[in-house]
């Protein structure tokens, strides 16, 4: 198994403890994702968190652009050995097809767009998802998971962040004013994928999953839920 070295330092945590903020859960679930496999999901979970952020965040697209180009010339350094960003310390080492993720970051820019229907929310984010897939088959040593439980989890994540800016045109017009990020949720749900994914991925979509059915994408789960739910995620 791969792990992160003893390298740490201020600005690494920082970008680590911006995700835990947002998914203290992992304090928990954590403990149903083998020790060797721990640090490197947090990390991995971080840079998507920083990706995503860049791609979604904010009402003016401009600067998550300006971001998401920098973070393209980063990946593309990192497979020459080059690293800027801090999370590189706990990443940049490991061979991964980090230009493979490079090369998608556009895809992941262009689903900034309100997508027509649910068809359209997945297949934007085709691309990107795949890269993701591939990295995720070499960080934890596993057979390439599919595509699709890495775009269900992004498109949670999209709701969790943008709310009712990542719910699609034609859940708009069936659910009405007031009601659409619910009734996202439940397509969401409704229309989970079960394909098969690497440890980390399977407990992540599981809290997922739970959040969408409890009612709010970014309210974190009690601790008692989120153990329960870990382990279910975990067991597959």
């Amino acid at each position: 198994m791969n792990t992160i070295g003893p390298a740490r330092d201020e600005a690494l945590d920082s970008f680590l403890d911006k995700w835990r903020t947002r998914w203290p859960e992992w304090a928990v679930a954590q403990a149903f994702v083998p020790p060797a496999q721990r640090d490197i999901a947090l990390a991995w979970a971080a840079l998507q968190q920083e990706l995503t952020d860049a791609a979604w965040g904010g009402s003016d697209p401009r600067p998550g652009e300006a971001k998401l180009a920098w973070w393209m010339e980063e990946l593309q350094g990192w497979s020459r050995g080059l690293r800027r960003h801090p999370l590189g310390i706990a990443l940049q080492k490991l061979p991964a097809p980090w230009t493979a993720l490079a090369a998608a970051i556009p895809a992941l820019r262009e689903s900034r767009e309100r997508p027509r229907d649910r068809d359209e929310a997945f297949a934007a984010l085709a691309p990107f998802a795949q890269a993701v897939a591939e990295i995720e088959a070499v960080l934890f040593d596993a057979s390439p998971g599919a595509a699709s439980a890495v775009q269900a989890g992004l498109l949670h994540t999209r709701l969790a962040h943008a709310g009712e800016a990542s719910v699609p045109m034609s859940v708009i017009a069936r659910a009405g004013e007031g009601a659409t990020t619910r009734a996202w949720a439940a397509e969401l749900l409704g229309h989970w994928p079960e394909d098969a994914a690497n440890r980390p991925r399977r407990v992540w979509n599981a809290l997922a999953r739970q959040r969408l059915r409890r009612g709010d994408a970014s309210q974190p789960l009690p601790p008692w839920s989120a153990l329960w739910t870990a382990w279910r995620g975990a067991r597959g």
